[in-house]
């Protein structure tokens, strides 16, 4: 009886063994825009810094289960820069700097996530600006996941920073070249802060 019923349902059995369980796929989060900026200091002459912020969107996947397959897409507005002066912002606008009728965003591109830590993860990526592309490597805090205003949606938080060398990016102007500080300082240095919210995903 025993040996008629094996034989009955091996059939079944073997194929549920060929086909893999299905893992839960990476949840998808929008970045808002009005929750979300990066900040940034450069230093003017020697005595001081000039600081400002421009607005952030994208799209990040996160697989919490295992971050490497995590990923993170981000574009920034160029002309939407804002130090809090419209003169200054206008230069930094134009051919001298930025130049954004040439080059209108700036954009970062994951290629690789790993977990240093629990909540600490390095994102490594391709940042674009100035229409030069450089790889980078940014710390990032993964500051958990809570319920959004809106019943029923999950929002994820994020912190991370980075400093560059606007030199590397083609943005050259009243930079020394001595080693000085210059009227305008080479290095600058970013404070990323990000609320995303997760794509429902249809029913």
């Amino acid at each position: 009886m025993t040996t008629c019923f094996n034989a009955r349902f091996a059939p079944i059995i073997a194929l549920m063994l060929a086909v893999p369980a299905t893992l839960p796929a990476a949840d998808t989060y929008t970045i808002d825009g009005a929750h979300s900026e990066a900040t940034f200091r450069i230093r003017h002459l020697a005595f001081t810094k000039v600081s400002g912020k421009v607005p952030l969107q994208g799209t990040i996947r996160m697989d919490e289960t295992d971050q490497r397959k995590s990923s993170v897409d981000v574009t920034i507005d160029a002309a939407s820069i804002d130090t809090g002066n419209e003169t200054r912002d206008k230069d930094l606008r134009s051919a001298k700097f930025f130049d954004v009728a040439n080059y209108p965003t700036i954009t970062f591109k994951s290629s690789a996530v790993s977990e240093v830590s629990k909540g600490k993860l390095n994102v490594t990526g391709t940042l674009t600006i100035h229409g030069q592309s450089k790889t980078v490597v940014i710390p990032v805090d993964f500051k958990g996941t809570a319920p959004g205003a809106k019943p029923g949606t999950t929002v994820a938080g994020f912190e991370g920073n980075l400093t560059l060398d606007r030199t590397d990016y083609g943005i050259k102007t009243y930079a020394s070249d001595s080693g000085d500080v210059g009227l305008v300082g080479k290095e600058v240095t970013l404070n990323l802060i990000i609320e995303a919210g997760k794509v429902p995903t249809a029913p």
